[in-house]
């Protein structure tokens, strides 16, 4: 069976949150992909930390384009934050005040930036677009499948028959909280159980032993009894590494931090010894529609607090693996399931847009921002959004490639066909010696339209450095309008022609990519 057939309906998955440390965990299944991630991890000692931020991040005002400021107190003076209180990464960008910490591990070559990362013609509802970001489908496709769990469990059909393994015996990936994600979830359906106590745990999984009938309902009983049984034993690894495992940082807050107490989990269970190399965190509350800010204070309100949890979360875990020595070994990634609009709205919050920054954090990023500033045109009607200029399957694919050691022939058809290799990691820790974009940025390829503004149609002015190239246009909401152009091209100079007829005036924005390369601008139509 080809891969893109595995692709399919699968069982819905049933899981049950185990305790630990007063929040729920859960062992996720095992497939073939994350096999490759588990030996490499176990041969690499690396580790991959999810933290999903729940509602649609702002990342506007996460990371601020310092140079569009002027802009951006145009057209979103409701909740613009103070241009003296962006903490500086660059002369062109800056930090969220509260993220001081952040700004630190940047200024140490532990924190990069991806730009205006997302997916063409976004969907803004929360449950299809977390759906896809946890899939890596493409927007007008469903997938049952998460991007960590894609092949089908071709060469283990028992599973979880013998499963804890002497080669896996430890979970190959885990949930903490009571949000359980289904970046893991494989063809075959979830595997994992979960319990919301370990005496209800040891209740269920000595409920029943006797036999089952030969029917659907018989199957799926036995399933659910063996899944209940490998989960138990790996509770047993997880109870020994946490009460091998210490947390060193005296930075972890008190109380009020859910985000930071999962983190603290997370290193403790790493410390202890468990040899997980997946873990998925979650943070909820960036849905921002109102009260974004505080109407007399824009350095205070819902996101400001939420920025405020995530950097002591964030900044407390990183000072915890590296007191522990661990620091190499772990890599995290940020993501949320879109961004906000660039116009605030009139309750002081914003609304669903598309693309957003990602970050990710360890010792062994780059530290670097990736990608342009968002262009921000003081004409953009109340739904614009920032349109995407990295596909964040290319994100998922280079941590894959470059972490976890994944083909990248694998890449493409687990993820995206039109796969960009991004440099996250410094050249020495790649797994290959493989060219990778070191800057996807590259604006000398494309020229500024003419006429701008223009009424019927407009001339874009384009480069070649020989290979396939290609031009879309896109409206303010992400939403690709038309590819002017998908060929190869020999090195040189070019133009082309994009006829507007039947388009709304407003602004466009036109996208080259190239090779590994990228360009976008914005036009205005009369």
């Amino acid at each position: 069976m080809k891969r893109r057939n595995f692709l399919k309906n699968t069982a819905t998955a049933t899981t049950l949150p185990i305790m630990l440390g007063g929040l729920p965990l859960h062992a996720l299944n095992r497939n073939p992909l994350v096999d490759i991630l588990y030996k490499n991890a176990m041969m690499t000692d690396r580790v991959l930390v999810l933290v999903q931020l729940n509602g649609g991040n702002d990342g506007l005002n996460t990371v601020i384009p310092r140079d569009e400021y002027g802009n951006l107190s145009l057209v979103r003076p409701q909740v613009l934050l103070p241009e003296s209180s962006i903490l500086p990464l660059t002369n062109e960008t800056g930090l969220h005040p509260a993220l001081t910490g952040m700004k630190q591990l940047y200024d140490t070559n532990k924190l990069s930036v991806l730009q205006n990362v997302g997916y063409d013609s976004p969907n803004f509802s929360h449950f299809r677009s977390t759906d896809i970001w946890l899939t890596a489908s493409p927007s007008d496709q469903v997938y049952d499948t998460g991007w960590l769990g894609r092949y089908m469990d071709m060469d283990h059909p028992n599973y979880p028959v013998n499963y804890p393994s002497d080669d896996f015996p430890d979970p190959l990936a885990i949930t903490i909280g009571s949000i359980v994600s289904n970046t893991c979830q494989g063809i075959g359906g979830n595997f994992g159980m979960a319990i919301r106590s370990l005496d209800e745990f040891n209740q269920l999984q000595t409920g029943g032993t006797g036999g089952t009938p030969n029917t659907r309902y018989g199957f799926e009983l036995d399933f659910i009894r063996q899944s209940m049984l490998q989960t138990n034993q790996y509770l047993g690894s997880i109870q020994q590494a946490a009460n091998s495992g210490n947390n060193l940082s005296s930075l972890y807050p008190q109380s009020g931090n859910n985000l930071a107490n999962q983190l603290k989990i997370v290193a403790q269970l790493i410390s202890g010894g468990l040899r997980t190399p997946i873990y998925i965190v979650n943070i909820g509350g960036f849905d921002t529609h109102a009260q974004q800010v505080d109407m007399n204070d824009h350095l205070a309100g819902r996101h400001a607090e939420l920025m405020f949890d995530l950097n002591e979360a964030i900044t407390a875990f990183q000072d915890d693996i590296e007191l522990m020595g661990l620091q190499d070994r772990i890599l995290g990634m940020t993501f949320s399931e879109f961004g906000r609009r660039i116009r605030g709205n009139d309750s002081f919050g914003t609304d669903h847009g598309a693309a957003a920054p990602m970050m990710l954090f360890g010792s062994q990023v780059n530290g670097q921002i990736i990608g342009q500033n968002p262009i921000i045109d003081p004409s953009v009607d109340e739904t614009a959004s920032i349109p995407a200029d990295i596909d964040f399957r290319s994100v998922y694919g280079s941590v894959l490639m470059d972490w976890f050691c994944v083909d990248e022939n694998d890449i493409r058809t687990l993820l995206y066909s039109d796969f960009q290799r991004i440099n996250i990691l410094p050249p020495d820790l790649s797994c290959d010696s493989a060219t990778g974009v070191q800057d996807i940025l590259n604006p000398d390829l494309l020229g500024q339209n003419y006429p701008n503004p223009f009424q019927s149609s407009t001339r874009i002015p384009f480069s070649s450095e020989g290979g396939d190239l290609r031009i879309d246009i896109f409206n303010t909401t992400g939403v690709m309008i038309k590819t002017l152009t998908n060929q190869f091209f020999a090195p040189g100079e070019y133009q082309i022609t994009f006829d507007a007829d039947g388009l709304a005036a407003g602004v466009y924005y036109y996208r080259l990519r190239h090779n590994n390369s990228y360009a976008t601008r914005n036009m205005l139509l009369k």
